[in-house]
């Protein structure tokens, strides 16, 4: 496994909901960040998050891992979910807060 394999794995390891998007949660660079943030501040659960501007090896790395062509990319407990139009399917299905409890994550504090 490559040296970016390891530290995207890790981090998707070490956290039990985490976003890959260009930007922060505070400050998204790119409406599809900027709308699964949203997502999921309205689900009500903590997440981490990676910018993936800041680091180039991450933000292609993040691609091949996936093998998603775009970012935002999602991942809960371990699983690759996608990005914010999977993501606003599955939230108005009412299917993502759903797993969010089902997979017992925890809420946002």
């Amino acid at each position: 496994m490559s040296d970016v394999n390891s530290r995207i794995s890790d981090i998707v390891k070490a956290n039990d909901v985490v976003l890959f998007m260009k930007g922060t949660p505070l400050f998204p660079q790119c409406g599809f960040s900027s709308r699964a943030v949203a997502i999921l501040d309205h689900c009500g659960v903590a997440y981490d998050s990676v910018d993936v501007l800041q680091d180039m090896e991450i933000r292609q790395g993040i691609k091949a891992y996936s093998d998603w062509p775009t970012i935002p990319q999602l991942y809960v407990k371990g699983e690759f979910l996608g990005g914010s139009d999977i993501m606003m399917e599955m939230f108005e299905a009412g299917e993502l807060q759903t797993l969010m409890d089902e997979k017992q994550v925890a809420k946002a504090s």
